[in-house]
């Protein structure tokens, strides 16, 4: 089991079904969600907009939507995520901050079962796009921003948080002592993030780093938290089946170094970023972009 697996091998499918399954039991473990979507909307308090459509990429249950319609009352706002199960319980769950969804005037709420990586978005529609813990599951997070990009009107920004190299560094350091399979993989480092997001178009990206430290009293209930929000394993060259009794027992006295004060100590190394959408018919280097569409000039000539 495991948070994310390297951004090469990700089983996008299995991801869906992981989510799928969660979805029911999810807000009642998500409290780290949760957590850092808020750490997230206070880096808003920087940032000018007046956002005429907003984008949640990776929405899960909604929580950070409630929030960014509480901030901007006057926006459109597209729910989106890879999980139908994730969309239904948005839509129709009991948790107090997707009663708020429901109770809003217009601007409505849209949810869209959809791939980050190939967004049923026109190009150049959205004005803020934000994404909380989603870009970790992603097949390729580069081409992700180039689709974030084709997106996004000129002058508009994206916020998002994901995971570093650190997350569960833990847990990865005690799977090494019972074989050398892929449970637990390393995650992108903010420079790179930051280069992609460069890369593909983004201005002025500004990237941030923490480390949240959860505690508990077993592995077990690290485990079981992994399990409830749909965070496990799906790298395509993963391990099939569980741990045999005698591997779980391994892999527990391994996790032992990390108990601190009584409690097992879990890392999480969150990693922050925003850029801008400068003017898209400009190279980075300031060098224009000219269109050119053959076939329509082909027809106006009359040429096959």
């Amino acid at each position: 089991m495991q948070h994310m697996t390297d951004v090469s091998q990700i089983d996008k499918w299995e991801v869906r079904r992981a989510f799928d399954r969660a979805a029911r039991n999810y807000d009642a473990h998500s409290f780290l969600q949760r957590e850092i979507s808020d750490r997230l909307l206070e880096r808003l308090d920087y940032l000018k907009l007046e956002p005429g459509l907003i984008v949640d990429a990776g929405c899960g249950t909604c929580y950070s939507l409630r929030c960014l319609a509480e901030r901007f009352p006057r926006s459109s706002r597209l729910a989106l995520d890879l999980s139908p199960a994730m969309l239904k319980e948005a839509r129709g769950g009991s948790h107090w901050w997707k009663r708020a969804l429901q109770g809003l005037k217009k601007p409505v709420v849209s949810y869209v079962c959809g791939d980050l990586e190939q967004l049923p978005i026109g190009t150049s529609k959205v004005d803020f796009v934000w994404s909380s813990l989603a870009f970790q599951w992603v097949v390729d997070l580069e081409s992700t921003f180039r689709e974030l990009h084709r997106v996004q009107r000129p002058g508009g920004a994206i916020l998002f948080a994901t995971f570093g190299p650190d997350t569960l560094k833990e847990l990865r350091e005690a799977f090494s002592m019972i074989d050398d399979r892929p449970h637990v993989s390393n995650f992108i480092d903010m420079h790179d993030i930051g280069d992609m997001l460069t890369h593909v178009g983004y201005q002025h990206p500004v990237m941030e780093m923490e480390h949240i430290t959860l505690t508990y009293e077993n592995l077990k209930g690290l485990m079981k938290d992994l399990k409830s929000i749909g965070a496990h394993n799906a790298a395509s060259d993963r391990p099939r089946g569980m741990l045999g009794r005698q591997a779980w027992g391994r892999l527990e006295n391994s996790y032992e170094r990390y108990r601190i004060d009584g409690r097992l100590q879990a890392t999480y190394e969150v990693v922050y970023g925003h850029a801008w959408v400068g003017d898209k018919s400009k190279l980075a280097d300031g060098r224009q972009i000219v269109q050119f569409n053959i076939e329509q000039r082909r027809s106006a000539k009359g040429m096959k």
